[in-house]
């Protein structure tokens, strides 16, 4: 794993907490698993199941004051993936303050819930009225993230969602991707519509891909770690690592920074969400660390 992340302290309990100065919740199961979320962009910024190492990449040079999204652990994009549409890229949830409603330990599990509603910023760059809630729990070996949206407008509207999650490797040029044989995808490297041929991806350089209809499972295999990648209700995986010549070019991310990092990103990108007055959708990405 990578020795970037910052580590939460082992004796924090469930409950507020400072991160690298800025505010956050930190979540502590009775196992002993932990997490922590600040609250600028609700990005999750680390896990550790009990007993064992973090398995989120965090960028030792990843922007912390609240200025700029955070480049690692799991921003949240909402209303607009990436560049595809009018709004900056990826939308604003992950650059703005969201409120943390509850955060409390219940059984085997600790979790948070935090929430972004329409405010004039917000405003001034979609018109309309919306929610968001992020509910994060975590128990021994396992970590759900959940993401609701809400209509609280008068007016239909559509956006694109996705967890953007940088998963942490060894070295990811001996990490492997499984589950994703026969999917369709776009490959924006190369700007063109492909298939996947075989079942394991790998990476050695850059990567960029939306399969779309992607199955509910994959699997991460890395060194001396088997990660079960579960969804439900997002319906495409974005699978991405900047390789080494952008890696090298990007301000928050050092040079070798790709060779830590493997982003796979629960996202519904093809088919926008098309929610009434007053509906509610909502989506799961899942990891699981084999025992």
């Amino acid at each position: 794993m990578t020795e970037t992340s910052p580590q939460p302290r082992a004796h924090q309990r469930t409950g507020p907490c400072q991160f690298e100065g800025q505010s956050a919740v930190h979540l502590r199961s009775p196992a002993g698993a932990q997490a922590t979320v600040l609250l600028h962009g609700a990005t999750l910024v680390s896990w550790q199941p009990a007993g064992d190492e973090e398995q989120l990449y965090l960028s030792p040079a990843a922007v912390l004051d609240g200025s700029a999204p955070v480049r690692g652990g799991v921003p949240v994009i909402f209303p607009q993936f990436n560049q595809q549409g009018p709004l900056p890229k990826h939308g604003f949830a992950r650059d703005h303050a969201w409120t943390l409603q509850e955060a409390t330990v219940r059984g085997e599990h600790a979790f948070a819930v935090l929430t972004l509603s329409d405010n004039e910023a917000t405003r001034a760059l979609w018109p309309h009225a919306f929610t968001l809630e992020l509910t994060i729990s975590i128990d021994s070996h396992r970590i759900d993230m959940e993401l609701a949206v809400i209509n609280n407008g008068e007016m239909p509207f559509e956006f694109q969602a996705a967890l953007h999650t940088y998963l942490s490797t060894t070295d990811v040029r001996r990490a492997q991707l499984e589950g994703l044989i026969g999917q369709n995808y776009q490959d924006t490297v190369l700007d063109q519509p492909r298939q996947q041929w075989i079942d394991v991806v790998t990476i050695a350089q850059e990567i960029d891909r939306i399969y779309w209809q992607a199955p509910a499972e994959l699997t991460l295999r890395d060194t001396g770690r088997r990660l079960a990648i579960v969804s439900r209700g997002f319906e495409d995986c974005v699978v991405w690592n900047p390789g080494p010549e952008r890696s090298a070019s990007l301000p928050d991310l050092p040079d070798d920074g790709w060779l830590t990092m493997l982003c796979v990103e629960a996202a519904q990108i093809g088919n926008p969400v098309r929610l009434a007055a007053g509906e509610e959708w909502s989506a799961i990405q899942s990891l699981v660390v084999a025992k």
